[in-house]
């Protein structure tokens, strides 16, 4: 009442002059009308006070423990240019409300994180607290809940620290101020957006509630066996193990109806196979003592491991799945997609490198296509295999189609060739690339990690066929001929294919289906202890 008083008295006496000398001051009195109007609109605004570096270092030494959004948060407000952004007139905005209910549903999003002083945040937002803290301690409070959210949720493990744990995929950079516009433009954005989120990211976050669902209630029940007598369950079988089993492929989605029966029949069969598909298993309808094992792991397991991969979801940039062409390997599934416009041309079963020669974790552009290629032997497998052989066979490389080449080792094109009948190259430093194999049949087996790291390709050839489809210069006759074995033929590619070797042990599918892989390289435990070692202040 104080200011609109003040006000009143000053535009009374702006509208007296007026009255009195009305005809020589008409431009000077539109002027000051002007100005006074926007002295009332800022004075009816509610005043923070004084958001400046001081002030907010200030709060960083009464606040230690958030002192790790500093840099973020002052550059929050010099985007801001120092104006408040949680108040509206003298309370705190509906999105301060909304942010806050959010970070209080972070296990929603897959993340157990705690921000130091929520205690304070709780309070701000409870009526029955009398004692409240000073304006700007709120204000600068809330800007750091708000970092904490959008790091944990939008950006996850910092792309230093991935280089560190092997992650050399590209990351995505966030602006915490366009974020912030974004959301504020377009609050239900905070449940789904993305454009900053990966799509895979959703889906699985979808998934998660469903197993939490049925660990709350009490769904996920162990199959009792006999360990010691126990035989493979077969079609036509039938006990209380087969009515557990059932139970559980209900539970999980793999049967749509529980008729509780205990003769292992044809709906179980095509849930089984459905099962099996979903966790990268050889798909026939016989249950393994390992596979029930399997099934009684704790249903936590798989939520934590739901999460793990909603945080690497974080990591990529969401442009990437919008490209019109790429192709991507996911490690832990032993599988290669070839995706073009939007659809899944090929997919095809790989096998990778052994956890002494893992296959790293990156990305490149597929620039040319080699046709009966030669292998140079890499200097490590002459070192540590070949000199061996060689020593105890002087025939060894002629037996074998290989030559001396220039101080190297190289084996000549044909069927046998290691390499197979066609590989795809994309400079790396690491020299892994896709290739074909004369050993099809290690694509019988379920965990299939046999190379020296490079990615061998079941459907290799499928793959070259798809991919110069529309190419006229390589129609189907050309390629079958450059495919004989004779000689080695490159096709450079007009554009390049992007392509990402990744490492996801849950994925969803686009009919909502989740798959669980093995964790061969035992990243998930890796990734488990540097998220979850300490869940305060995750980030």
């Amino acid at each position: 009442m104080r200011n609109f008083t003040s006000l009143s008295v000053i535009i009374a006496c702006s509208f007296l002059m007026f009255s009195i000398n009305a005809a020589s001051h008409t431009s000077k009195i539109k002027n000051e009308n002007a100005e006074f109007e926007n002295i009332f609109k800022f004075k009816s605004k509610f005043v923070l006070g004084t958001i400046d570096a001081a002030s907010i270092n200030n709060f960083y030494a009464k606040y230690p423990k958030l002192k790790k959004y500093q840099k973020d948060v002052e550059d929050l407000y010099k985007k801001k240019a120092y104006n408040t952004i949680w108040y509206d007139d003298k309370s705190v905005s509906e999105f301060g409300s909304l942010l806050y209910h959010k970070v209080n549903l972070l296990e929603e999003q897959g993340i157990n994180a705690e921000m130091p002083y929520m205690d304070l945040v709780d309070a701000v937002f409870n009526e029955n607290v009398s004692n409240k803290l000073p304006q700007i301690d709120t204000e600068l409070l809330l800007s750091n809940m708000y970092v904490f959210y959008a790091s944990n949720v939008y950006s996850g493990v910092d792309a230093e620290t991935l280089k560190k744990i092997g992650w050399f995929l590209p990351t995505k950079t966030i602006s915490y101020d366009r974020i912030l516009d974004s959301l504020m433009g377009d609050p239900s954005r905070l449940n789904k957006d993305e454009n900053l989120l990966f799509g895979q990211y959703y889906k699985l976050q979808d998934v998660l509630q469903r197993y939490r669902n049925i660990e709350k209630n009490g769904l996920w029940k162990k199959i009792d066996i006999d360990e010691a007598n126990f035989k493979d369950l077969k079609p036509l079988d039938s006990g209380k193990v087969i009515q557990q089993i059932r139970e559980r492929l209900f539970v999980v989605g793999d049967l749509k109806e529980n008729s509780k029966s205990q003769y292992y029949d044809q709906e179980m069969m095509d849930a089984a196979l459905k099962y099996k598909k979903r966790y990268g298993l050889k798909l026939n309808y016989t249950f393994t003592k390992e596979q029930i094992d399997q099934m009684n792991e704790p249903i936590g397991n798989r939520i934590r491991t739901i999460m793990l991969n909603m945080e690497r979801c974080r990591w990529i940039p969401t442009k990437l799945a919008k490209a019109d062409e790429y192709v991507m390997v996911n490690i832990p599934s032993f599988r290669l997609v070839y995706v073009k416009n939007g659809k899944y041309d090929l997919v095809s079963d790989v096998f990778v490198g052994t956890r002494m020669t893992e296959t790293v974790i990156f990305s490149g552009n597929i620039d040319r296509i080699v046709f009966s290629p030669y292998w140079y032997v890499p200097a490590s497998i002459i070192k540590n295999e070949l000199k061996l052989k060689m020593a105890e066979d002087k025939n060894y490389l002629a037996d074998h189609n290989m030559e001396w080449n220039g101080g190297n080792v190289r084996q000549k094109p044909g069927p046998d060739n290691s390499l197979g009948l066609v590989k795809f190259l994309f400079p790396n430093p690491n020299d892994i690339y896709l290739h074909d194999t004369p050993a099809k049949s290690l694509f019988e087996f379920e965990k299939r990690i046999f190379s020296h790291g490079c990615i061998n390709v079941k459907d290799a050839k499928q793959l070259a066929l798809e991919i110069l489809k529309d190419n006229p210069d390589w129609p189907v006759d050309k390629i079958n001929q450059a495919m004989s074995g004779e000689k080695e033929t490159t096709c450079m590619l007009k554009n390049k294919i992007p392509i990402y070797i990744g490492y996801f042990t849950a994925w969803v599918s686009d009919d909502g289906e989740i798959g669980f892989y093995p964790d061969v390289y035992d990243r998930d435990q890796r990734l488990d202890k540097l998220l979850y070692a300490d869940p305060v202040a995750l980030k």
